[in-house]
């Protein structure tokens, strides 16, 4: 080979060799990026019995401080669902996200509840507006997304009954359920703390609509249930005094509801039940689940029976992993 080819064939192999460095590296980048790429937005709705107990508002925090989820919308749940909805639409609006819709559930007879007065400020002038059709919405939802929604219900059951009985085979195509509810092992235990838990009782969102509950065990729709075994995490005094001090937008609105909720019920420890029906759709590590099959009798109680498994349930959870992560969340930054 002459001394010319040699330089030619030299110089090819020189750019032959830089141009494979320069995709190897493009691939690299390519891997790297797609690796910092966020998964896909989780879809989910909110049913909920917000401004009773408290621990409704933290959950909607929660879920509002998290970049997994898109919140496709809110459902308010049991008693004065439309009062309950104005509730909702301040918070959203005191924390700019008015984006999201806010529907009205089931109305069931009317029960006072301690937030109550909060929400019969807004709007702070002129008429309220009327809310749409709560079951309504998830259905269409559920329609427009099939086998993608995540439905999470923190109260009782009333809209998921309805929705159910509606069109059963639209609600079957939600994605999973994900509820606060029922008592397998361990009852309310109020905030005591001793060497043996309190026996099962009948847990709240549970005995007011029983039928609710079995309406979803049996819809064939994926459901992970939270029970009081692993939902009774309490608050003390200096993470509340945290959240008080912290001075953003959504903690001055927790702040509010506490106060009016605390002093309604002459309450002053939170549980938070429901943040923990959240944390699982986000963070499912820190509430392992084992299959069980349920039955729920007319009194509200929730048993494990034999036979083959009609939900997953969480008898456990990460108590300490879970306080940091919502507080983190809450009063931190949203990635935490």
């Amino acid at each position: 080979m002459g001394g010319m080819k040699i330089k030619q064939f030299s110089a090819v192999l020189s750019a032959l060799v830089l141009a494979a460095a320069g995709l190897a590296a493009l691939n690299r980048t390519a891997a790297a990026e797609e690796m910092k790429a966020p998964a896909a937005l989780q879809l989910v709705i909110l049913d909920t019995d917000i401004g009773d107990d408290i621990d409704d508002a933290f959950a909607l925090g929660l879920l509002l401080r998290s970049p997994e989820v898109k919140l496709l919308g809110i459902e308010t749940a049991f008693g004065d669902t439309e009062l309950r909805a104005r509730l909702v639409d301040r918070y959203l609006a005191a924390v700019g996200r008015e984006d999201i819709p806010v529907m009205a559930g089931v109305l069931t007879p009317t029960l006072h509840f301690s937030q109550a007065e909060y929400a019969r400020h807004w709007p702070p002038h002129g008429p309220a507006n009327k809310h749409g059709d709560g079951v309504a919405f998830l259905l269409e939802q559920i329609r427009a997304h099939p086998g993608e929604i995540t439905l999470i219900a923190i109260g009782p059951l009333f809209n998921i009954q309805a929705a159910v009985e509606r069109d059963a085979a639209t609600f079957k195509k939600l994605k999973r359920a994900v509820i606060m509810g029922g008592s397998v092992n361990r009852g309310y235990d109020h905030g005591k703390t001793g060497d043996a838990p309190p026996p099962a009782s009948p847990e709240w969102n549970i005995v007011c609509d029983p039928a609710g509950a079995r309406a979803l065990l049996g819809s064939g729709v994926p459901v992970f249930v939270m029970p009081l075994d692993s939902t009774q995490v309490h608050l003390a005094q200096p993470q509340l005094a945290a959240l008080f001090s912290h001075g953003s937008p959504l903690t001055d609105q927790l702040t509010l509801l506490y106060h009016q909720w605390s002093g309604a019920k002459d309450w002053h420890t939170p549980t938070l039940y429901d943040p923990v029906a959240v944390t699982y759709a986000i963070r499912p590590e820190l509430c392992p689940m084992t299959p069980m099959r349920l039955e729920v009798d007319d009194n509200g109680n929730t048993r494990q029976v034999e036979g083959a498994p009609n939900s997953e349930v969480c008898l456990q959870s990460d108590e300490k992993g879970f306080l940091g992560f919502l507080l983190g969340r809450i009063m931190g930054e949203a990635g935490h």
